[in-house]
């Protein structure tokens, strides 16, 4: 059974015969907002970068991405989407073993099982909303574990693991010499980004590697640009030993810094998905027919009660009038009834609200 990602339009298209400019993306976990005014109106500028050799060092690039995060410019790697810097550190480690911590996105174990290492997964318990259970998870840390996979926010049950609890967690790596990787994809959506955000941890363990990109929150996945932060230098020169020149062109590169230091967009976009995650949240509150897991990012996870329809159901039925959700059964450990859905704009979020209330009640 085919699952298709929020980036499948064209097959969407090809299989359903839907032109895939009228479908409406639920899908994709991207920022409704799109591109800032600021990308809109100065990249188209910079054409004439594209003449010359990207700075092979990208330094002005980090030296922005430094000043928006608050760290220097050597402990930051950047890279063609966190998608490669996610590849580059698992090659660079090279675990035998990793524990990922699931449901979650795949591509963590695909990387691994390419590096020739082997994967389990830490299943977020259900029963308690998917919320992490700290000592339990500890618990599982075994003498021959050499990695450590956190998405976090994580897609796709939309909770986070605080930094108070991820300190605990690290510390408890470092005892057992356990590298962490720490996706933070997801991160700039959440309501305080302070206390759930593993960057203020980083000077304090050298066993972590925090990825973030531009893809989501800016509302540019086809800009391919991500960044790592790492306060050892001695794996990020690991990491920089696999890494091609210039997998970033100039154009990408002076986005990135148009959008890092964009306040006006990043305060709009914080403040715009705050308002509709409550308002959805509100909503679903009220139906019987349904469970949801609270969200902090920009997207939210369901799971159908009827028995009489599932997601793939639900799915075929959505997109018969030209709206696409994930069917979220084949992440692991849920079921055919989960679906998750991200925020769009309001009046979209509207009519999905209307679609699923009338489908499942």
């Amino acid at each position: 059974m085919t699952h298709f990602h929020g980036s499948d339009l064209e097959k969407i298209e090809a299989a359903y015969g839907i032109k895939k400019e009228t479908i409406i993306n639920f899908s994709s976990n991207v920022n409704p907002l799109g591109l800032s005014d600021s990308i809109k109106t100065y990249l188209p500028r910079k054409i004439e970068l594209i003449a010359a050799y990207p700075d092979r060092n990208y330094t002005s690039l980090k030296s922005a991405i430094g000043h928006y995060i608050n760290m220097d410019s050597e402990n930051i790697i950047v890279g063609n989407g966190s998608t490669e810097l996610i590849s580059l550190c698992i090659k660079a480690i090279s675990p035998k073993k990793a524990l990922i911590i699931g449901p979650t996105y795949s591509e963590y174990e695909r990387e691994i099982n390419l590096c020739g290492g082997s994967s389990t997964y830490y299943a977020l318990p259900e029963n308690n909303f998917f919320e992490i259970e700290i000592n339990h998870l500890i618990n599982q840390f075994s003498t021959d574990l050499d990695l450590l996979v956190i998405c976090n926010p994580n897609n796709p049950t939309s909770t986070a693991i605080t930094a108070i609890k991820m300190k605990e967690i690290l510390n408890a790596c470092k005892e057992n010499n356990i590298f962490v990787l720490i996706d933070e994809t997801y991160v700039e959506f959440v309501d305080d980004l302070f206390n759930v955000s593993a960057i203020q941890l980083v000077h304090s363990f050298n066993n972590v590697m925090v990825i973030r990109g531009v893809s989501k929150f800016f509302a540019a996945p086809g800009l391919r640009l991500g960044y790592a932060i790492c306060s050892s230098r001695t794996h990020i020169l690991n990491i920089e030993r696999f890494k091609n020149p210039w997998t970033i062109n100039a154009l990408a590169a002076y986005a990135g810094e148009l959008m890092l230091m964009d306040k006006d967009y990043i305060n709009k976009t914080q403040q715009y998905i705050a308002t509709e995650r409550k308002k959805i949240i509100s909503m679903l509150s009220t139906w019987d027919f349904v469970e949801f897991i609270n969200p902090v990012a920009n997207f939210i996870l369901v799971k159908i009660l009827s028995e009489s329809i599932d997601a793939r159901k639900l799915f075929n039925i959505l997109l018969e009038h030209k709206i696409m959700i994930r069917d979220a059964s084949n992440f692991p450990f849920l079921g055919k009834q989960y679906f998750r859905f991200c925020f769009l704009h309001s009046e979209e979020n509207d009519l999905l609200l209307k679609h699923l209330e009338d489908i499942l009640s």
